[in-house]
């Protein structure tokens, strides 16, 4: 590559950790690797070049700043969770919306389709699922499919499950999105033919109110996952200013930051279902408190408390 393509292509870069510095260890360190890997290449093809001697410079700014701030925040678990997880969702609010976008999208497929082709819903749940909660519906318990089993084996096998698909939708992001894509259409089409199923039995408002005290968080971590998965995939596809290597391993970084975040959120929906949607004789607005809760605290979480500390921090 010509020296003056190279300087043109991330000097815009080199610019932005000029003039907007960081005390976030993290973000140091992402980009002090960043710029190292430009130095080894500048000192390969240009070596007694002034982007040579400005990205040393530059490298040894960032040494110097890591091992000051070397000493962190005396608790790193709360500043995660209280700053970078919330500053990491509102960097990625377009990969957040687009997993959200497509998820609906698979959503609605799974519904129309169930409702124009009365053997789909067979195809995706399964006959003896179907046969199963038809059979719970005459006898007048239509979700009686959560008090069949222990309450602690049925919480650890949600859990595992839950995990393993959160992980993978992240993972699957290294398929360039694809994979990503392939787990929200598997999942979004899954839910829409369920919930077709029970409105197609006069169950639609009685699902809502039982199935979704877990099911807000659950769906909103699989989305979350979804968001964590493109942040991954588009880091290949899009690189922007950064070497492809770079861009990998900063999108690898921040999706698995974002997946690791929706953790905790997948065991409250676990207890959730395991220990509270078998009652289905709760009332309903013992439900509706539930999941309205559920909601406000993954749109206040993630949405509206990550701008506020955008905004906050651009006043400061």
């Amino acid at each position: 590559m010509r020296e003056a393509l190279f300087v043109k292509q991330n000097s815009a870069r080199w610019k932005q950790y000029e003039t907007e510095p960081t005390r976030d260890p993290d973000e140091l360190a992402e980009r002090f690797i960043s710029v190292t890997d430009d130095l080894a290449y500048a000192k390969t093809f240009y070596p007694e070049s002034k982007t040579t001697a400005y990205l040393n410079t530059l490298a040894a700014g960032f040494h110097q700043s890591i091992y000051r701030n070397k000493k962190e925040k005396t608790n790193r678990f709360v500043y995660y969770w209280q700053f970078e997880l919330p500053m990491l969702f509102k960097k990625y609010q377009r990969q957040l919306l687009y997993s959200f976008i497509f998820f609906a999208v698979f959503f609605l497929v799974g519904a129309l389709s169930a409702k124009y082709d009365h053997l789909f819903v067979n195809f995706i749940m399964g006959d003896k699922y179907v046969n199963m909660t038809k059979a719970n519906i005459a006898k007048g318990d239509p979700f009686g499919v959560y008090k069949h089993e222990n309450s602690w084996l049925m919480f650890f096998q949600i859990v595992s499950n839950n995990l393993y698909a959160t992980v993978r939708t992240y993972l699957f992001g290294i398929l360039f999105s694809i994979g990503t894509i392939y787990a929200l259409f598997k999942n979004g089409l899954i839910l829409g033919a369920f919930e077709y199923f029970f409105f197609s039995q006069g169950l639609g408002l009685k699902s809502i109110l039982v199935i979704w005290i877990h099911g807000t968080l659950e769906i909103s971590s699989i989305i979350i996952a979804g968001g964590a998965g493109l942040v991954f995939g588009n880091s290949i596809i899009f690189p922007k200013t950064y070497t492809r290597m770079a861009s990998f391993k900063k999108g690898a970084m921040d999706g698995m930051k974002i997946a690791v975040g929706i953790l905790p959120v997948i065991v409250v929906a676990a207890i959730f279902e395991s220990f509270v949607t078998r009652h289905t004789e709760m009332p309903a607005w013992l439900s509706i408190l539930i999941l309205s809760g559920s909601f406000v605290f993954i749109v206040g979480y993630v949405i509206i408390y990550p701008n506020y500390l955008s905004r906050k921090k651009i006043n400061q």
